[in-house]
């Protein structure tokens, strides 16, 4: 009983130190973990505001560039508007801005798909509105699926009251 009387309490306290570290390690190991899911959080809100102010400058262009296109005489041989040049070369800029920050490929092909639409259409090509909504509708999916990835995106008939 002597042996015991003298490890006991160094067994014990041995013990005790090793549950501590423990204890201090997952702890550490915890507030890590949450370290770089916020990270995670603030890197992804600030992807999402920048490839927002990205879309919404691309789909200022491109409003201008369809109504010029949908304005424009169609007069075979006409002389190259400059303002129409200006309006697309604007309009690949800010797509080749969206190939840049966009982490999908599926928004840098639907933009790219998007833009080359309204080039065509602003160039004389043909400026049928129902052609441009094709490549225009891919083009919201594919942004908001690059925004937020995994979440639905909520159609028009589930806001509708029933």
């Amino acid at each position: 009983m002597g042996s015991w009387g003298a490890l006991g309490p160094a067994l014990l306290s041995l013990a005790g130190v090793v549950l501590g570290a423990g204890g201090s390690l997952f702890g550490q190991y915890l507030v890590s973990r949450a370290s770089t899911r916020q990270l995670e959080i603030e890197e992804s809100a600030a992807h999402r505001a920048e490839l927002k102010n990205v879309i919404l400058k691309f789909l200022r262009i491109a409003s201008q560039v369809e109504k010029a296109a949908l304005t424009l005489p169609r007069a075979g041989g006409s002389a190259a508007d400059p303002v129409i040049d200006r309006l697309v070369d604007d309009l690949w800029l800010a797509q080749a801005e969206i190939d840049l920050s966009a982490r999908s490929e599926p928004l840098r092909g639907a933009a790219y798909r998007y833009a080359a639409r309204l080039a065509e259409a602003a160039r004389g090509g043909p400026a049928d509105v129902s052609a441009l909504r094709g490549p225009q509708v891919q083009f919201f999916d594919a942004a908001y699926d690059d925004m937020w990835p995994g979440q639905r995106r909520a159609t028009g008939d589930s806001l509708m009251p029933r």
